[in-house]
């Protein structure tokens, strides 16, 4: 069977729009190119994203874009036999907290924000694996006239793009380019009509940004949150914030919170907040990269030179970050200190809430500013993740089946189970003995046909 692929590929004529499965026919064995029918992925190493020890040696039968069968030895007159022998095979990453659209090169503005822009890089996600992400409250209209859902429903190639819309934050009378449609009430009378505005494009979640940014700036008012969660949940639309501090975790929660996006990294939570989170069930997406990016360039990152990493970032930005004055300038900054000491403790929140059984969704914060990379992130959050004590397979769950959770797909999407979507990863080795190993990308499967050969190999 898979011969006879090979050799009709190498003789028919094939159409343009499959020529780039054509070029990756050799990275997994020499599956055919994309078309309805069933695949057999043979002898794989199968992490399925529930939390379930891997299962070796099992087969995987596709048919069309959904898994219709796992199992040791499959029987099967499948139309494509892969041979996956020493593979691992695991579900697309999912981002729960992301920014798409407005960076470019050094700059983050609402100028790049294109429908070129947005669509490349939600390839460039795809090409890091991750299948789904959700842009945390800085969108533009441009992606409510139909390309949003055209990306949920897997018809432009890419990442799936979720989003909170236009998230709410405090009056200002002068916010940077890129967040001058967020929605800024001066009082609990202005949100009905503004949560309106926003109803109306649907948003996964709504977004609000609560804490001081370090003391530079106003918090939200609690009747002004207090507000906003009231109206969204009126409407049936989950709210999420943005914090730092535990005091206002709690309150939030009080208010009737969904998710915390962020860490907090004020303090350690205590026995009281965690018992509010776990009887709430509110979702924590700890961004652990967010704080190690603002202040790991001070010094050189044992990452900064991997091509893995180097691959993400936007055209100058390495240059940028390795220039000796950018290092300096970090070390020297007041919040140094801060932003060090914040990093510790919000992973060792990680722990003691994962410990607590309250659920963790992955996120990141990539692609708000340039130095957050998009998709390099995603896998550096995972060893941050098991640096913080969580095992490789609880950070795995955390960014499959868990972040599927925030997104509301996880009946579709999030793990690889009979009837879900075969949107998976192909590994050249296993990332629940090094989770390091996430980032040996094979290929990058969507809606059961290679997508991509990984960020490296195009």
């Amino acid at each position: 069977m898979q011969t006879l692929h090979i050799i009709l590929t190498a003789t028919l004529r094939i159409p343009a729009r499959f020529s780039l499965l054509a070029l990756i026919l050799g990275s997994t064995g020499g599956y055919a190119w994309a078309q309805p029918g069933t695949k057999l992925l043979k002898d794989v190493t199968l992490i399925d994203g529930t939390g379930a020890a891997p299962l070796e040696h099992v087969d995987i039968l596709i048919e069309g874009k959904r898994i219709k069968e796992i199992g040791k030895n499959l029987k099967a007159n499948a139309e494509t036999i892969v041979s996956l022998s020493g593979k691992t095979v695991m579900p697309s990453l999912i981002c729960a907290h992301a920014h798409v659209g407005t960076l470019k090169g050094t700059t983050s503005s609402a100028e790049n924000y294109t429908r070129e822009n947005v669509l490349r890089q939600l390839k460039k996600y795809q090409d890091y694996g991750v299948s789904a992400v959700l842009a945390m409250g800085t969108d533009r209209p441009l992606i409510f006239n139909g390309f949003r859902d055209s990306t949920v429903a897997g018809l432009l190639p890419g990442a799936r793009l979720f989003s909170a819309g236009y998230g709410f934050n405090t009056p200002d009378k002068n916010p940077g380019s890129w967040m001058n449609l967020l929605l800024r009430p001066e009082r609990p009378e202005d949100v009905p009509a503004m949560m309106e505005k926003l109803a109306a494009v649907k948003p996964t979640v709504v977004k609000i940004w609560v804490d001081d940014h370090g003391g530079g700036s106003q918090k939200m008012k609690p009747e002004i949150y207090k507000a906003i969660i009231k109206e969204a949940h009126r409407r049936n639309i989950r709210v999420a914030a943005h914090l730092y501090y535990a005091d206002d975790a709690s309150a939030l929660i009080d208010a009737g919170l969904d998710i915390i996006a962020h860490s907090i990294r004020d303090k350690e939570v205590d026995a009281a907040l965690l018992a509010k989170m776990k009887q709430k069930k509110v979702i924590y997406i700890p961004t652990l990269t967010l704080d190690e990016y603002q202040f790991a360039y001070a010094e050189s990152p044992e990452w900064l030179n991997d091509p893995f990493f180097k691959s993400s970032l936007e055209p100058g930005v390495f240059e940028m970050i390795t220039e000796k004055s950018y290092g300096e300038k970090i070390k020297k900054s007041p919040d140094y200190l801060r932003n060090v000491a914040a990093n510790k403790i919000g992973m060792r929140n990680l722990k003691k809430i994962s410990d607590a059984g309250i659920t963790v969704a992955l996120g990141t914060d990539s692609g708000a500013f340039p130095v957050r990379a998009q998709g390099f992130t995603e896998h550096l959050e995972l060893e941050m993740m098991v640096e913080s004590g969580l095992s490789p397979l609880q950070a795995i769950t955390a960014a499959t089946r868990n972040a599927a959770r925030a997104l509301l797909i996880d009946k579709e999407s999030g793990t690889l189970e009979k009837g879900k979507i075969a949107d998976m990863l192909i590994l050249e080795a296993d990332p629940t003995k090094d989770i390091k190993n996430t980032r040996k990308i094979d290929s990058v499967w969507k809606e059961g046909n290679a997508a991509s050969k990984g960020p490296l190999k195009q």
